[in-house]
């Protein structure tokens, strides 16, 4: 009997329409967490649904998705309504989720938040940790897998922007649970190689495949590497503690090569323009120097300089002639004071000048001696003195009182009494 021989399109319909007219799979209604979340730029929703042993495929059009009263992500824990069904072009099938409500966060999300949640209060997330990502890096270092998209993605993008880098690559594994000790050992190695800039990452994946990155020996090693770091895991909606600890983060492995790097052709616009400019100035300051040449060349100084000697010679000549006039009507001066001090009456009569001062002199001693008390005391006059205080009016000394009488000669003591 011939074999008959069917298309694979037959066999995806015939199973397609099993799958639609089962009962117990058209109205399903299912639990699970979302993991490898993507949204499609027409509102359609596609993620992986899955527990503990397994996973399946979903999908969620605009027109349910519409609907919801959150946004899903990786990590989520959710409740779904749904049928299940053959996709025809792949043969997987897949559910198509009508309804979905939340559920409650993944154990890896939750693990994820902590963690970030203890680094940042640590400090392994704050700019003043960054380093500088240098402008123009020669040697460049890639920890990811040999193989791969993201490898390849790197080093076209490098070797297409600036050629003149050389790159050097640490084969990691970047899945699974041994990655992130290999990780952190390639980090560790990667310093002793004189690096000035080092790629970290993958291609992107789930919150399961991406987990190496997340591991807390990641985040302090790449936090204690004395090279600047690009982390570059992931598509641009992944994010991992890597890229939180890391100086720089790019949303995709082909993004971080652009960030490490500048492109040569706008080096060369650049330097071109550095060029055009130094031309300029060198021209410039070329033409200001000859300009200021001729104007020196045609200088009254240069042109005419025995006139310049000329003017000095001249004021020289003025300056001499009045310091001669000067120092002239200096000794003028000194001659006429000279004559007169010597025609003077002191220095022609000094002896008149002795008998005039002596005559002043006696005639000041006359005085004194008329205004001297002993002199009056001398004349028969007496001094009155009570309590060492002389007496002036005889109001003031009383009957009895004790007084002295001091004469041109000798001192009297006497009491004062009463005339009978």
């Amino acid at each position: 009997m011939e074999k008959k021989y069917i298309t694979i399109t037959t066999l995806n319909k015939y199973l397609k329409n099993k799958f639609d007219t089962d009962p117990n799979i058209r109205n399903i209604s299912l639990k699970g967490e979302i993991s490898n979340f993507k949204g499609h730029s027409r509102g359609h929703l596609y993620f992986t649904l899955k527990d503990e042993g397994s996973r399946i495929n979903a999908v969620m059009f605009q027109f349910n998705a519409n609907r919801l009263t959150f946004v899903p992500e990786d990590g989520m824990k959710v409740l779904v309504d749904g049928k299940v069904s053959i996709y025809e072009a792949t043969g997987a099938y897949q559910i198509y989720i009508e309804n979905m409500e939340e559920d409650g966060l993944g154990n890896l999300y939750l693990k994820y938040e902590e963690l970030k949640k203890n680094l940042k209060a640590k400090g392994l997330f704050d700019q003043e940790h960054k380093k500088i990502i240098p402008k123009y890096p020669q040697r460049i270092g890639i920890i990811t897998a040999p193989t791969g998209a993201a490898i390849k993605d790197i080093l076209s993008t490098i070797k297409r922007r600036y050629p003149i880098c050389e790159t050097y690559l640490f084969p990691s594994l970047v899945q699974g649970t041994i990655a992130k000790d290999d990780i952190v050992k390639q980090i560790k190695e990667a310093e002793n190689h004189n690096l000035d800039l080092l790629i970290i990452g993958r291609g992107g994946g789930s919150i399961e495949d991406l987990w190496a990155f997340n591991e807390e020996i990641v985040a302090y090693a790449i936090y204690e590497c004395k090279v600047p770091i690009i982390s570059a895991v992931g598509h641009e909606i992944d994010f991992t503690i890597a890229d939180f600890v890391a100086d720089l983060r790019a949303p995709t492995p082909t993004a971080a090569a652009e960030l490490a790097v500048p492109n040569i052709t706008d080096l060369n616009i650049l330097l071109k323009q550095y060029y055009i400019r130094s031309a300029n100035l060198i021209k410039h300051n070329l033409n200001l120097n000859i300009n200021k040449l001729k104007t020196l060349k045609n200088s009254y100084v240069l042109t005419s300089p025995l006139a310049i000697y000329e003017i000095k010679e001249q004021t020289l000549s003025n300056l001499i002639l009045n310091l001669n006039n000067y120092i002239n009507n200096k000794l003028d001066n000194s001659k006429t004071k000279l004559l007169r001090y010597s025609e003077s009456y002191i220095l022609n009569n000094p002896d008149n000048l002795f008998i005039n001062k002596q005559n002043k002199y006696t005639l000041i001693l006359n005085k004194l001696e008329l205004l001297n008390p002993i002199s009056v005391l001398s004349k028969g006059y007496s001094v009155l003195k009570h309590n060492n205080k002389i007496i002036k009016d005889s109001s003031k000394i009383k009957i009895g009182d004790k007084i002295d009488i001091n004469l041109f000669k000798g001192e009297i003591k006497a009491k004062v009494e009463e005339v009978g």
